[in-house]
């Protein structure tokens, strides 16, 4: 297919064409909402570079192997059953003309351009390893799947290397971990490392208990400040508990290949750290002349961008004001699910020439892992840790799990893990190569 060759191009002028562009909970959301009843003379089409969504907040339980990676994806096919009037395509978004209402994509197929009327920009974000020294080059994100899998295989090898080393120095920094970060990413990958340390370690008989230790750094003065404060105290409680150490108002000031150094002065010997901290806006945003507020773009309250019409962008990559507290929406799994669905009200409005709705939304609350049987929540007012709140956020992201099947595997994955030692499989990617 050569570049000038257009899809769902204006030869069937009575067709409107809208695309979304990004396959998370955002886009996803939206998609599904949209597909289910789509206005007549509407055609819908589901742009990604992944052909699955990611359900990143079940990332740090494939770190400590209590689900399998495929677990935590769904293919974007299920999501949005392609129909003659719905389509998925793969590929990656290199420009988009706003004035002429098109966008250039390269595709397994090659280089396409994709006519749009309105367009809806749900591209998330990504890590950003940029604000400390030496972090791109020395620490792990954890944005990906296959970030989560490296993770996973380092912390094997750092195992199998610790059997085979005899200087005790070297053995305590291949045994310590740091996380840097102490929000809700950090504060569930910090959980279940722990776990799985603990978990694994009986398959490698030459490494002492001791000598593994998982560290979480902070730059405030608790964990999750996102939560209230009793909860951020509940799950340091909780982390202590599984021996990991909580450094609080600790800033990093340069990572390094042997660790990290503090802004205190003090230097954490390690050779595994894990970034749990700081996002960026996709490269897409980037190349687009839109407002940004904190690498989001900034929407209207109905989610369409001001000054072009027929452009909107919900989930992680936008900012906008929740009308319900007049407080900028959090870039959450519950708040891009309820966005997707608002703007997909919207948009049908558009078509049919009526008013759109600002978007609000009263949060059901947020909930946090801090390890196997622990966790902490806030819902409707309420605060809870320990078991009943793990149990509530596993119930709130199975029940986002399309399909009756994926449900099904992931819980029965979810009971295999409770009744069973973690998996201490090192998964190696790529194919075979022919002998020289």
């Amino acid at each position: 297919m050569t570049p000038d060759k257009m899809i769902w191009a204006s030869e069937q002028p009575a067709r409107r064409n809208l695309v979304v562009v990004g396959g998370g909970f955002a886009g996803c959301a939206l998609a599904r909402s949209l597909a289910r009843d789509l206005p007549e003379g509407v055609r819908l089409l589901l742009l990604s570079e992944e052909s699955y969504t990611t359900f990143n907040p079940l990332l740090a339980e494939v770190i400590g192997a209590s689900i399998f990676p495929e677990h935590v994806v769904a293919p974007l096919r299920q999501v949005v059953r392609p129909s003659d009037r719905t389509q998925f395509v793969m590929g990656r978004v290199e420009a988009i003309d706003l004035a002429a209402g098109s966008l250039a994509c390269h595709t397994l197929a090659g280089p396409i351009t994709l006519a749009f009327d309105q367009l809806v920009l749900a591209v998330g974000n990504r890590a950003r390893t940029d604000f400390l020294p030496g972090l791109a080059e020395h620490a792990l994100p954890i944005k990906t799947v296959g970030d989560a899998l490296e993770i996973r295989n380092v912390v094997l090898r750092r195992l199998a290397q610790i059997e085979l080393e005899s200087d005790v120095a070297v053995r305590a920094e291949l045994g310590h971990f740091v996380i840097v970060g102490g929000g809700f990413s950090g504060v569930e990958v910090a959980g279940e490392l722990a776990d799985f340390l603990r978990s694994v370690r009986t398959y490698y008989p030459r490494v002492r208990l001791e000598e593994l230790t998982v560290s979480v750094v902070q730059n405030q003065d608790r964990l999750l400040p996102e939560l209230p404060p009793s909860l951020g105290e509940a799950a340091r409680r909780s982390l202590e508990r599984r021996g990991v150490k909580c450094l609080l108002k600790t800033g990093a000031a340069e990572a390094t290949a042997h660790g990290l150094a503090l802004s205190t002065g003090e230097r954490l010997r390690a050779r595994t750290l894990i970034a749990s901290a700081g996002n960026r806006p996709q490269g897409l945003v980037e190349r687009l002349d839109l407002e940004l507020s904190r690498g989001r773009i900034l929407v209207n309250p109905d989610f369409s961008v001001p000054g072009f019409d027929g452009l909107w962008a919900i989930g992680d990559c936008a900012s906008v004001v929740n009308s319900w507290d007049e407080q900028p929406c959090p870039p959450t799994a519950q708040f891009a699910v309820r966005q997707g669905a608002h703007v997909a009200d919207n948009l049908r409005a558009v078509l049919a020439s009526q008013p759109t709705r600002p978007f609000r939304y009263r949060p059901r609350g947020q909930l946090a892992t801090v390890g196997r049987l622990s966790g902490v929540a806030a819902v409707f007012g309420y605060r809870l840790s320990g078991l009943l709140a793990w149990l509530l956020w596993r119930a709130f992201y199975l029940s986002q799990m399309p399909t009756a099947g994926r449900k099904l595997r992931l819980w029965a994955e979810w009971t295999w893990a409770m009744l069973f030692s973690a998996d201490i499989t090192h998964f190696r990617f790529g194919r075979s190569m022919a002998d020289d």
